[in-house]
């Protein structure tokens, strides 16, 4: 029996998702033989912690498994969240990138800044020319396409201020207190 169809797991999985508190950003259904893979990936303004992807995946598995959708057919799951690489699409994906570096692109330039404070369908972005810090109201409707950046150093004191620093929950861009140093023990020790 064929995997369900990504509006099929759409329906199945929109309410549980959203009573736990998470938007469903995208559903990615492969079908490989007799083998088939279900993505899910979610979302929530707080973020999420390592905990929260498990026992959501638990959840999403028992209401695939409480359907004949599946079938017998062996299928993985993965339940993960968006990549930095994902476009920046809707108005809460802008919220929640507030602090971070961005590359905009509208009809007629690209350009490059910080996302700051988003009002009403308009973000402000700072810019930095020339060592001048600045900032530009851009609105929504007139991204053609925006992706955040990665960021290898921590930004300037004064550019977070003027984006309004980042959304509680959500991680400091180039935040080092993120980055685990292990040491790997010496030779010969027993640690």
């Amino acid at each position: 029996m064929p995997v369900p169809s990504k509006e099929r797991v759409i329906a199945l999985l929109s309410d549980l998702i959203h009573a736990q508190g998470f938007d469903l950003e995208d559903v990615n259904v492969v079908s490989a033989g007799k083998h088939s893979a279900v993505r899910i990936m979610v979302d929530r303004e707080q973020g999420i912690d390592l905990d929260t992807l498990p026992i959501l995946s638990r959840e999403i598995s028992e209401v695939f498994d409480a359907v004949s959708d599946f079938g017998e057919a062996p299928y993985t799951l993965e339940v993960t969240t968006p990549g930095i690489d994902r476009p920046l699409t809707e108005e809460r994906h802008w919220r929640r990138a507030r602090g971070r570096s961005v590359r905009i692109e509208l009809a007629e330039e690209k350009f490059d800044g910080r996302i700051g404070v988003l009002d009403g369908g308009v973000v402000t972005i700072v810019t930095r020319t020339k060592g001048v810090l600045a900032t530009r109201a851009v609105e929504l409707s007139s991204v053609v396409k925006a992706v955040v950046q990665v960021e290898f150093s921590r930004p300037k004191v004064e550019e977070m201020e003027l984006a309004g620093g980042v959304v509680d929950g959500r991680p400091a861009p180039a935040d080092s207190d993120e980055i685990v140093n292990v040491e790997a023990p010496e030779e010969g020790s027993d640690k």
